[in-house]
């Protein structure tokens, strides 16, 4: 059948009306929005008015004749009665719905799907035929699997993490040496850490890559054992032991340095012959080394009641402002003077300084 306008809803047509509940005046709101007079049939007192009697557009209703609050009114929209069909609750069906009428607009963001059995389709546009692991690849974290770790010698590891020191045996430790500075020369040093086991190999490890096997090594027990080095190039070395079982350390850092101990360039035995009472320089001692500085090891140089001369730690210089004090005939004075380096490697040599007096009882030098 054809139709002039709009097509008259055919099932579900649900009448709607509006009850106005302050009545006076002229003018009123519409709950729902009109096009002219004749979309709403008008009764006051129970009266249908003819549209003539009023205006209707929009949501505004203009009543020719003021109402008192005597009256009653409503109306009825006859235009949303025509073009509104709302089926029922429960009532519409698949074979309603056209395919792919439902929009991805009018799903809800969230819904559980969590009682319901999902099926994937066997290709997915973009995806190909299934789904690959290559289009699951990050996708699905560790905590969401059931099984989300694994378990190594009893230890627990998570998938993705990391495990150190897989065996039946544990890895050794090196956490230190002594002492942690030697010469070239063939010196014994104790390297101290755990699960040493007897007799391990213990190697020194250059900032180059070089690695110097110890020349012997004596096992002490299971946190120390004893090494001896020779090693030729001055610098600083990583220490590394392998037990027999394979199972081998390094230390964290650079712990044995290897540096040339301080060595004198003035002979030992006298320094010379000052006269007694002398005031200035008396003599001066060298050795070569990193930042060398000078000390006494006795207490005869520097001692106000014997030679009662000052070191100079940075040069080497022997001062006085008054050799020998208050002695009053010559007089040997033997010391032991120390070079110690930037390393903290020393070197001790002797010296000794001669008192002399004139018959007067006057200093001089000789």
């Amino acid at each position: 059948m054809a139709y002039i306008g709009n097509i008259p809803a055919e099932a579900y047509i649900s009448i709607s009306s509006q009850t106005f509940t302050t009545i006076n005046g002229t003018g009123y709101t519409l709950s729902s929005s009109v096009t002219t007079s004749e979309d709403i049939a008008l009764f006051l007192n129970n009266v249908r008015q003819k549209p003539s009697t009023y205006t209707a557009s929009g949501t505004v209703l203009t009543m020719g004749t003021a109402t008192t609050t005597a009256d009653e009114l409503y109306c009825v929209y006859l235009g949303k009665a025509l073009q509104t069909a709302n089926p029922p609750s429960s009532s519409v069906n698949t074979a309603q719905l056209v395919d792919g009428a439902v929009t991805g607009a009018k799903v809800n963001s969230t819904f559980d799907i969590s009682a319901k059995t999902t099926t994937l389709p066997a290709s997915v546009s973009g995806l190909g035929t299934g789904i690959t692991n290559a289009q699951l690849a990050g996708s699905i974290d560790n905590a969401k699997l059931s099984n989300s770790s694994i378990t190594i010698n009893g230890s627990t590891v998570a998938l993705g993490g990391s495990v150190t020191g897989i065996g039946t045996e544990p890895y050794p430790t090196v956490t230190g040496v002594t002492p942690s500075t030697i010469t070239n020369d063939a010196t014994a040093v104790t390297v101290a850490g755990t699960g040493f086991v007897s007799i391990p190999r213990i190697e020194a490890i250059a900032s180059t890559g070089a690695i110097i096997v110890a020349d012997s090594v004596t096992y002490t027990s299971a946190t120390a054992v004893d090494a001896t080095f020779t090693l030729p190039i001055d610098g600083t070395y990583y220490i590394r032991a392998e037990n027999n079982d394979g199972l081998a350390a390094r230390s964290s850092s650079a712990i044995l340095t290897v540096s040339d101990a301080p060595v004198w360039t003035t002979g030992s035995g006298s320094l010379g012959t000052i006269a007694g009472n002398f005031s200035g320089a008396v003599a001066t001692v060298a050795a070569t080394g990193d930042t060398v500085v000078y000390s006494e090891t006795t207490s005869v140089l520097t001692n106000a009641s014997q030679a009662n001369c000052s070191l100079n730690s940075s040069t080497g210089a022997i001062t006085t402002t008054d050799f020998g004090g208050s002695a009053t005939s010559a007089t040997t004075y033997s010391f032991t003077l120390r070079a110690t380096d930037a390393q903290g490697q020393t070197a001790d040599r002797a010296f000794s300084l001669t008192s002399s007096y004139s018959i007067q009882g006057g200093g001089q030098g000789n």
